[in-house]
């Protein structure tokens, strides 16, 4: 697969695309990735997805990753989930956040936890948020803070609580 053109790869059907392994999943570059097509990227098997390279699932483009079906998300490994630009956690759907495992949640910079819209941190599990790391508690913007449901909060650790900033504590009020 990795000696197609970018040409060539956006001609393959959806159907050759999921034909495609997952070690010539791996293969493939990070400019043939950009260009797989959007409908293409949704009929990814989750080993597809899992076989991504990090820079494979960086080069995805904000289009794409929306059309990765949750169970795709799902699938991502902790090093794909750091990769994600913060673009692309901006991108994902509601859905989709829901989707990321815990350990995905763990993976996830301080930047990138920033980067979660305020309506998909509603949506993230107890489980997702009691995996945030202390930096990522910390990196918690207010707006978001003040969407934590009252479970979601209970869920926050005590290093999680430790390291809430004084605006934050103030916006739970």
């Amino acid at each position: 697969v990795e000696v197609l053109t970018t040409d060539q790869v956006v001609a393959l059907t959806t159907a050759q695309i999921s034909a495609v392994t997952t070690s010539g999943v791996a293969a493939l570059t990070t400019a043939q990735v950009a260009v797989v097509e959007t409908a293409d990227v949704a009929a990814l098997k989750t080993s597809q997805v899992a076989a991504l390279t990090t820079a494979g699932t960086a080069a995805l483009t904000t289009n794409q990753v929306q059309a990765l079906t949750t169970a795709g998300v799902a699938a991502l490994k902790t090093t794909q989930v750091a990769a994600l630009t913060t673009d692309q956690v901006v991108a994902l759907t509601t859905a989709q956040v829901s989707a990321v495992t815990t350990t995905g949640v763990a993976a996830l910079s301080t930047a990138q936890v920033a980067a979660i819209e305020t309506a998909d941190v509603v949506a993230l599990k107890t489980s997702q948020v009691a995996a945030l790391t202390t930096t990522g508690v910390a990196a918690l913007t207010t707006d978001q803070v003040v969407a934590l449901t009252t479970a979601q909060i209970s869920a926050v650790t005590t290093s999680g609580v430790a390291a809430l900033s004084t605006a934050q504590v103030a916006a739970l009020a």
